[in-house]
């Protein structure tokens, strides 16, 4: 079996097609169990951010499992597959688990080195557990690329003088209205983007903070942390008449904040203009709303010209972290070559076995007229002569895992004990079909 990703980024997709493609938390146990009902899909998780929606999967085949995951975008985007087929790439085996490390430690972030996809991921191996679409490969896989993104923001400094999205769009913000102190902020969204903008607000020197969240409960918590005041997502418009600046963030299935949403506070305002900076994707605000007069609407993809220059302070890092990786990626193989050799040897042993056992068996009446403890003798002689030639054969194949030397000797093996019925998993991509 290939482990494969398939997905669209920011790096291959504009924001109207990403957002289209987004799967929301609340509909990630669907979208997990819809791709795992695949013949072609042994095991499935699916990390869909402001940035990227990935699939990654265990495959029994691996361009029918290509195929699948296609249409389950398709369906997902209710879009012509013709409409993103340029945009999407595809990574099997080593590739995709370099990717999968890659991504956890920030180097294929908008702003490299930013701390929130490492949680991101995170929450994508639990979901993905508890709904029990994983087993041990692909478990085992995100749960080293956490490990990855660990050891990145500890052992090096990709991540001392980086920006998350959040503290990106209020950086950003600050510069287009030439400071926040004084300003009044309405921020839409309490999850971990919505957090992070409020905590950087509130040392940004603004004089007000409102937070509008679908759950109430969790508006307030985060509101009473910054000593701002909570409202649900039904009071957004007439908040919007007394705001100088709009951040949302929230996790919606559609457009929170309509162009007539925006008209109607506009009306109210007296002539003040109003800043709208937009990070979610699927996207909170209407993009019409930049054609009403007086309002200046940002979305992601303005955040990377900034995330452009921040990523200078710390290219020097990436390099560090692509040692990490490989690193990862060797101890990754490492451990995954011992599990694929360890079926092989123990079939290897139990040919043997079988093969001892039938021999005592096929002489069993000439052993007959032997006393018990003669018997046991020749029981223990044969099997420690089968244990002593098998011994030097299981040694070096297990030293040699995940090395080309390794491939052959598990080769050899399978076929010189004609053991070629053994499972052993693809490695790269197998022939259709």
């Amino acid at each position: 079996m290939s482990v494969v990703v398939i997905g669209l980024s920011h790096r291959t997709t504009p924001v109207e097609l990403l957002e289209r493609m987004a799967v929301s938390a609340a509909g990630l146990p669907k979208a997990l169990h819809t791709l795992q009902r695949s013949e072609n899909l042994a095991e499935v998780a699916v990390l869909s951010t402001c940035n990227r929606t990935e699939i990654y999967a265990r495959c029994t085949k691996f361009h029918p499992a290509v195929e699948d995951v296609r249409n389950f975008l398709t369906d997902q985007a209710a879009t012509d597959p013709e409409m993103f087929a340029d945009h999407l790439y595809t990574y099997h085996d080593d590739a995709a688990i370099a990717h999968l490390f890659g991504v956890a430690a920030g180097l294929d972030s908008m702003i490299v080195g930013e701390a929130e996809i490492l949680g991101q991921v995170r929450e994508a191996w639990l979901v993905a557990e508890r709904e029990g679409t994983v087993g041990p490969a692909l478990s085992g896989a995100l749960r080293q690329a956490v490990e990855v993104g660990k050891r990145s923001r500890t052992e090096t400094g990709i991540g001392r003088h980086a920006v998350s999205v959040s503290s990106a769009a209020v950086t950003v913000a600050g510069e287009r209205l030439g400071g926040l102190v004084g300003r009044r902020v309405l921020v839409v969204g309490a999850g971990d983007v919505g957090e992070g903008m409020t905590i950087a607000l509130s040392g940004a020197g603004v004089s007000e903070v409102t937070v509008a969240n679908r759950t109430p409960a969790r508006a307030q918590e985060l509101a009473d942390r910054v000593r701002g005041r909570a409202v649900g997502l039904d009071a957004v418009p007439e908040s919007l008449a007394e705001a100088d600046l709009l951040l949302t963030s929230a996790g919606a299935a559609g457009v929170l904040v309509e162009r007539s949403d925006i008209e109607v506070a506009m009306a109210r305002r007296d002539g003040r203009a109003l800043l709208v900076v937009d990070v979610a994707v699927p996207r909170n605000v209407d993009p019409g709303v930049g054609q009403v007069f007086g309002v200046t609407l940002l979305d992601i993809d303005d955040l990377k010209a900034f995330a452009a220059q921040s990523l200078e302070q710390r290219r020097q890092e990436i390099g560090k972290v692509r040692v990490i990786i490989t690193e990862e990626l060797d101890r990754f193989r490492l451990e995954r070559s011992a599990r694929e050799v360890a079926p092989l040897v123990a079939a290897m042993r139990a040919r043997a076995e079988e093969l001892r056992t039938g021999e005592l068996e096929r002489f069993r009446s000439r052993l007959a007229g032997l006393d018990a403890a003669s018997q046991e003798t020749v029981d223990a002689l044969t099997r420690g002569l089968v244990n002593k030639l098998l011994h030097d054969p299981t040694v070096r194949v297990k030293r040699a895992a995940g090395s080309p030397q390794g491939e052959l000797y598990a080769d050899a093996l399978a076929e010189l004990f004609a053991l070629e019925d053994v499972a052993r998993p693809v490695e790269g991509p197998p022939d259709e079909g």
